[in-house]
């Protein structure tokens, strides 16, 4: 058995954490285990599922540019207690990757990979940070991996893409798992008493890239049409907006809502385990990031059957079925609700009708197999790639 010591931030219900997690509860893990280094003090939400399977957490400390020598000490110490543990260090944590992956080549580390799962940075002097630490980082990984084109450019550079040093790897997801159910449905449907509602979904960390001000504009203004529209039918649903995730603007989301005047309209569900339930309650997914690597969760809603309404910051590679449609970020909330409340006047069947909504959602998890984005044969493709250091 071999170990691979995996980077992050934080292992928190993340997009990338997610999709490694999925890796891991597929690997063989006779063959490969994995291990984990954080840069936070606190128990992540999987730490108890890693230790369960075998797995360790290490954590140091965050990077604030005015500890680097600290930072690089706290990795040179660790390379020299646990180094000789591990075959492979890949990193999904980029922005200091140049920084700890040299230490983990001197230390002996046979094989290490930094991995693109972003194309953008935050604003401000994080962002600028974040962009100078990257500068160099294809010279200093073994294998270069990305999500996304859009991504891999933002991390390694075009030069580093068009001599074909980066490799893509699908944000590959348990695509049966999200395969629409009409019992999840009903049952998340009752528990948040949504049952005669059209709900609009969205699932992600309330962050700045996910740019949930935005979807508050737009979800305000199709209340607005709803409401002032003479045509609708007298059991015409009402919408309802759905958010599934946390994150640092939570409380600003919120008041937001409050000042429009749809708290009542608005649900904050939290994290989420089973975020594959709350799928299949959406009638429509609504995405306006202004930036990814690759989103898992429109993959996801995707497989579910779900109208995927997106912006056009999110990379082609997401582009599998015929149920997305993808908007300018430029353009108004009034034009992107305009967009929404189209489809949801369309939207003609009664939620009593399981057999025409199982109908009209089933069929989309064989397209999104196809395409490449099921973790089992991803899974397989990883553990040749840290048996070897050759990722085919």
């Amino acid at each position: 058995m071999i170990r691979v010591l995996h980077v992050f931030g934080k292992i928190d219900l993340g997009g990338a954490e997610s999709r490694v997690m999925d890796i891991y509860r597929h690997i063989d893990r006779s063959k490969v285990q994995f291990d984990f280094v954080v840069h936070t003090p606190d128990r992540g939400f999987f730490e108890d599922e890693i230790t369960k399977m075998g797995g360790r957490v290490f954590h140091v400390p965050r990077f604030r540019l005015f500890n680097i020598i600290s930072y690089k000490k706290a990795f040179r110490e660790f390379f020299e207690d646990y180094g000789n543990e591990f075959a492979v260090v890949h990193a999904h944590m980029t922005s200091t990757a140049a920084i700890y992956l040299p230490i983990a080549k001197k230390a002996g580390i046979k094989i290490t990979a930094a991995h693109a799962r972003s194309a953008g940075v935050d604003p401000g002097f994080k962002g600028f940070l974040t962009r100078m630490l990257r500068k160099n980082l294809w010279k200093k990984a073994d294998n270069l991996f990305t999500c996304s084109k859009m991504a891999g450019i933002s991390v390694f550079g075009q030069k580093a893409v068009d001599k074909g040093l980066v490799k893509f790897v699908p944000n590959a997801i348990r695509v049966g798992l999200f395969a629409f159910n009409e019992k999840y449905r009903e049952d998340v449907r009752n528990e948040l008493n949504i049952n005669d509602k059209f709900v609009v979904g969205h699932v992600g960390r309330l962050h700045y890239s996910k740019n949930h001000e935005f979807l508050i504009d737009v979800f305000a203004q199709l209340v607005r049409i709803y409401n002032n529209d003479p045509e609708k039918g007298e059991n015409s649903p009402e919408p309802v907006l759905l958010l599934v995730g946390d994150g640092p603007l939570r409380s600003m989301i919120e008041q937001k809502a409050s000042d429009l005047g749809i708290s009542d309209k608005v649900i904050f569900a939290g994290n989420q385990k089973d975020i594959y339930k709350y799928y299949d309650a959406m009638d429509c997914f609504v995405y306006p990031s202004r930036y990814e690597g690759l989103p898992g969760t429109v993959i996801e809603a995707q497989a579910s059957g779900l109208r995927c309404i997106i912006s056009d910051s999110i990379c082609e590679e997401v582009d599998i079925t015929e149920l997305l449609t993808i908007r300018d970020l430029n353009d108004s909330a009034y034009n992107w609700a305009g967009e929404i409340y189209e489809y949801m006047k369309g939207y003609d069947i009664n939620p009593e009708d399981k057999e025409a909504m199982a109908k009209k959602r089933t069929g989309y998890a064989k397209l999104v197999y196809q395409a490449g984005f099921d973790v089992t044969l991803q899974a397989q493709k990883m553990t040749r790639f840290y048996e070897s250091g050759v990722y085919e």
